[in-house]
């Protein structure tokens, strides 16, 4: 399954109500999991983004459905990286 990298970054309102962040990060696996994804590790971080989750999803709009539904709630802002497994790029640069 593809694997995407989502770099997240609190709202306003969504660190004005931080200690409810772990909540809605169990809502957002249940969210990815309905949309047949796996949030397979999160990570809070210091630097440019608040939080960096590494989720599988069976295809692009499987998470981008996900996704929205997650930043419907107005607590985080989002950028997406699709990520390639190291088997993956192995494939792609052989093929160059």
């Amino acid at each position: 399954m593809p694997t995407y990298i989502t770099l997240a970054d609190w709202t306003g309102e969504g660190i004005a109500n931080a200690k409810e962040s772990p909540r809605r990060l169990q809502q957002a696996r249940e969210v990815f999991s309905t949309h047949g994804g796996e949030l397979t590790d999160f990570f809070m971080t210091i630097g440019d983004h608040d939080m960096v989750v590494v989720s599988t999803f069976p295809d692009d709009e499987s998470y981008a459905k996900a996704m929205l539904k997650v930043a419907s709630g107005g607590a985080v802002r989002t950028e997406t990286l699709k990520a390639f497994t190291e088997d993956e790029y192995r494939d792609i640069v052989d093929a160059l």
